[in-house]
């Protein structure tokens, strides 16, 4: 079976992991599947996770056919329970984690599950395929918490007054209809360079499926599991991704300055628990000219070090 598409960065993204045989990696974002082909081509073992029982059906046509024991393990799972996942396979310590994030190209591709508005269709959005979809929220919130949604998550200036349209066109139940309604509200023109719709669709997604809270505890898990010398590598799509890996890896790596140069330093500052942290690398010219949606990501890689994991809250290293 041919993977139905080439995941994004993905020869910068087997560098920075550099996959060597007989490596346990993880595929925290399974997909389509092409990360973990082409570390399973090195000769690694790899775990991989998703939460969309699409993405675990089809991998499970062609992960029956390796090797037994299986070098492919399929996680029917959020990757922010990888740990615990792990730990039941008899896994404490992987060599390296990848992690595309966000929504796949099989899902945007389906309009069945509502992701995008290139065609017409159910209001869903949902990557688990189960809780609470997008027409749910829209259709039962607040016009205050539409916006806010809007705001946070899509970074839409307008966002009242697309809340407001949403709220007085309700009833919704399809992204054709969604789409229409955040149009007019911005007062769109056919053959402008970038659909107003974007933003608000991002928005939606990113809320109904606790995305960025999702990568915050994938990032925590990520430095639990790895070994001293494991790599971490994370392909983000837009800006509050971006921000929330650059972020997180900075302060594992020691590299956040104080409050102020007048204070004293803190006592007790931990080791840093990763190190090596990648420039963010971008799609050269060629990727994007084969594939548009590679123009907006973003990889940052970072090996791990031998310090403990850093106790978050809630949480015991």
């Amino acid at each position: 079976m041919n993977a139905p598409h080439v995941p994004v960065l993905l020869e910068e993204v087997l560098e920075a992991l550099s996959p060597q045989p007989g490596d346990v990696m993880v595929d925290a974002t399974f997909g389509a599947g092409g990360y973990s082909r082409a570390i399973l081509e090195a000769g690694a073992t790899v775990h991989a996770f998703d939460r969309d029982p699409d993405a675990i059906a089809a991998g499970l046509e062609w992960a029956e056919t390796r090797a037994d024991p299986p070098r492919l393990v399929l996680h029917p799972r959020r990757f922010s329970e990888m740990v615990d996942a792990l730990a039941e396979a008899g896994v404490a310590r992987v060599d390296g984690i990848a992690m595309d994030i966000g929504v796949s190209s099989m899902q945007l591709d389906r309009p069945e599950r509502g992701f995008a508005f290139s065609a017409d269709g159910p209001l869903d959005m949902t990557m688990s395929r189960e809780g609470p979809t997008a027409a749910d929220f829209l259709n039962e919130a607040p016009e205050g918490e539409i916006a806010d949604v809007l705001w946070h998550y899509g970074e839409e200036r307008q966002s009242r007054r697309v809340a407001r349209a949403i709220v007085a066109a309700r009833p919704l139940s399809t992204t054709g209809q969604l789409a229409q309604v955040v149009r007019k509200a911005l007062g769109y023109r056919p053959g402008a360079p970038k659909d107003p719709a974007t933003r608000s669709f991002q928005a939606i997604r990113i809320h109904v499926n606790g995305e960025l809270d999702e990568l915050e505890q994938g990032l925590r898990a990520a430095e639990r599991l790895l070994r001293a010398g494991g790599r971490l590598a994370v392909v983000s799509f837009h800006s509050l991704e971006d921000r929330i890996v650059k972020r997180f890896l900075r302060e594992a790596a020691g590299a956040t300055a104080r409050a102020s140069r007048h204070l004293p330093e803190a006592s007790g500052e931990q080791t840093p628990t990763f190190e090596r942290l990648s420039k963010a690398v971008r799609p050269s010219e060629a990727e994007t000219l084969r594939n548009p949606r590679a123009r907006s990501a973003t990889l940052r890689s970072a090996v791990r070090t031998a310090a403990p994991a850093r106790a978050h809250q809630g949480e015991v290293a």
